[in-house]
């Protein structure tokens, strides 16, 4: 009588090759979420780090159009964009820091408004903060828009789609503002 081994020997290989498929798709969305969430998670950092700019963007305003360096008007017109920018809901906060954006470039659109800054007592200081501050705004923009840029693709993917690897996390959205700095303080050197 023939053993029963040789017969089942084709359906063994059959569920091994099964298995096999099946822990390296489990592999697959495995790594697939952990990447998602990791894209996640830098965009979470990138957020605070350009809330973090655009904070310190407008505090340094303020704190240059109180500083009595300024004429009134121009003082007023930064003041007000400052406020706005630091007060406005998350709905309008794109808004307000473009509005700021624009106050600055009204207000230091010449390369005379920031002599007359820099000339004044304590005004070299509070220029070269305001251009550092001016400058690292769009470089945490560009970071933050680039991680949001990459999770979305990766949310685009069917299998992403398929298998509900976001999970509940919202679909990331882009910072969109004008962050134009000012051509005179964009431009200084050694700040």
């Amino acid at each position: 009588m023939p053993s029963a081994g040789p017969r089942n020997l084709p359906c063994v290989t059959t569920f091994v090759w099964i298995a096999v498929a099946v822990v390296a798709i489990a592999l697959y969305l495995s790594w697939t979420a952990g990447r998602l969430d990791r894209l996640h998670t830098r965009i979470d950092a990138a957020r605070a780090a350009l809330d973090a700019q655009l904070l310190r963007r407008a505090s340094v305003t303020q704190e240059l159009a109180t500083s009595g360096v300024l004429d009134p008007a121009a003082s007023i017109v930064l003041y007000q964009a400052a406020h706005a920018a630091r007060q406005a809901e998350e709905e309008q906060r794109e808004v307000a820091e473009s509005e700021l954006s624009q106050a600055l470039r009204a207000v230091f659109g010449e390369a005379a408004q920031v002599e007359a800054v820099r000339e004044a007592p304590g005004g070299e200081d509070a220029a070269g903060e305001l251009a550092a501050a001016v400058r690292r705004v769009p470089m945490a923009r560009r970071f933050h828009n680039d991680a949001v840029r990459a999770a979305r693709a990766l949310r685009r993917h069917r299998t992403v789609r398929w298998f509900r690897l976001a999970g509940h996390a919202p679909f990331p959205l882009a910072f969109e503002m004008d962050d134009e700095p000012p051509v005179a303080l964009a431009d200084r050197p050694g700040s």
